[in-house]
C-alpha cells in the first residue's frame, strides 16, 4: 500500500512537471487595440470629426478605413478585422447579415442622404432634373463622373435614377467610373468630368464643386446608412463606439455635414 501511494505521488509530480512549462509559456493577453471602423467613403468628413470628438471624450483612438461599401463588405467576408461597419446602402449590410457575419442585435438604421448632380464650382451649368431631361446635352463632349455602377451604392442609386428618368441609354457612353463616391467627386473638383452624381454630403465637403440639381427621391431607393458590429470583432470598445454615433455631439456633426438622422443605437 505504501509503495502504491509512492507511485501515485511520483506520477502526479511527473504530470505537474510536464504541464508546468506549458502553462508558464502561455503568452500574455494582447493589449486592446484602437477599434477599426470600415466606413463608406461618403462618411469621411463627418466620421473623421466624430473620431476626434471620441478621442477627446474617452482618450481612445479610432482607426478608420474608407472605401466603397461593396469593397469593405467583401473584405469583412474575407476575414478583415473590422470592429464596426457603416454601409451607404442596405444591400451590402444585408449581404453580410445573410452570411451570418454580423453580431446579433447590433445592426441599426443610422443615416439618410440625398443624391445630387454636381459641377465644378465655376461652371455656368444649370440642370432641371426631371423625366427625360437632357443630361447628355448638358454634358456635351465631357464625362459624367459616378462611382462603380455595378457595386458602389452611389453608382447603383445613380443608375437607378437615370433609368427611371429615361436618360440612361444616352448617358451610359459618357460615364467616368471611380472606385468610390469621393473618387467621383474628385473628378468633378479637378475639372476632369463635366458633371458628377454624388451625395449631398460629398458636395458639402468639397468647395470646388457646386450642386446643380437634386434627384427626386422617387427616382431611386431611399438612401440609408446602416451600421453593425461584425461577428468576429473582439474589441471591447466596438459597442460603445457604435452607440457614440448617436451621441448629441455626433448627431450635431452629422447634421452639419448634411446627413439625416434616422435611427437610434441598439439596446
Amino acid at each position: 500500500m505504501t509503495r502504491l501511494k509512492s507511485m501515485i505521488t511520483a506520477g502526479m509530480a511527473f504530470l505537474f512537471s510536464a504541464t508546468a512549462p506549458a502553462l508558464a509559456q502561455t503568452p500574455p493577453q494582447e493589449p486592446n487595440k484602437a477599434p477599426l471602423i470600415f466606413a463608406a467613403a461618403s462618411m469621411k468628413t463627418a466620421l473623421d470629426q466624430i473620431a476626434t470628438a471620441w478621442k477627446a471624450k474617452t482618450g481612445k483612438s479610432v482607426a478608420i478605413s474608407y472605401a466603397s461599401s461593396a469593397v469593405l463588405a467583401k473584405q469583412i467576408e474575407a476575414g478583415a478585422p473590422a470592429d464596426l461597419f457603416i454601409s451607404a446602402d442596405l444591400k451590402w449590410m444585408d449581404y453580410l447579415d445573410e452570411a451570418g457575419l454580423l453580431r446579433p442585435r447590433t445592426r441599426e438604421t443610422l443615416l439618410g442622404n440625398q443624391l445630387v448632380l454636381v459641377a465644378p464650382a465655376d461652371a455656368k451649368t444649370t440642370v432641371a432634373i426631371a423625366k427625360g431631361f437632357d443630361l447628355a446635352g448638358a454634358i456635351g463632349s465631357g464625362k459624367l463622373a459616378v462611382c462603380t455602377i455595378s457595386s458602389c451604392p452611389a453608382g447603383l442609386y445613380g443608375k437607378e435614377a437615370l433609368e427611371k428618368l429615361g436618360v440612361w441609354a444616352a448617358i451610359e457612353p459618357k460615364l467616368a467610373q471611380a472606385d468610390n463616391v469621393r473618387g467621383a467627386l474628385l473628378l468633378v473638383a479637378r475639372g476632369e468630368a463635366t458633371l458628377g452624381i454624388v451625395y449631398a454630403t460629398d458636395a458639402k465637403a468639397e468647395p470646388k464643386v457646386k450642386v446643380v440639381g437634386i434627384f427626386p427621391e422617387s427616382s431611386h431607393e431611399p438612401i440609408v446608412y446602416p451600421a453593425a458590429i461584425p461577428k468576429e470583432s473582439k474589441n471591447p470598445d466596438a459597442a460603445a463606439l457604435e452607440h457614440y454615433l448617436s451621441a448629441p455631439e455626433s448627431i450635431k456633426i452629422l447634421e452639419e455635414q448634411g446627413f439625416t438622422i434616422l435611427g437610434k443605437p441598439p439596446a
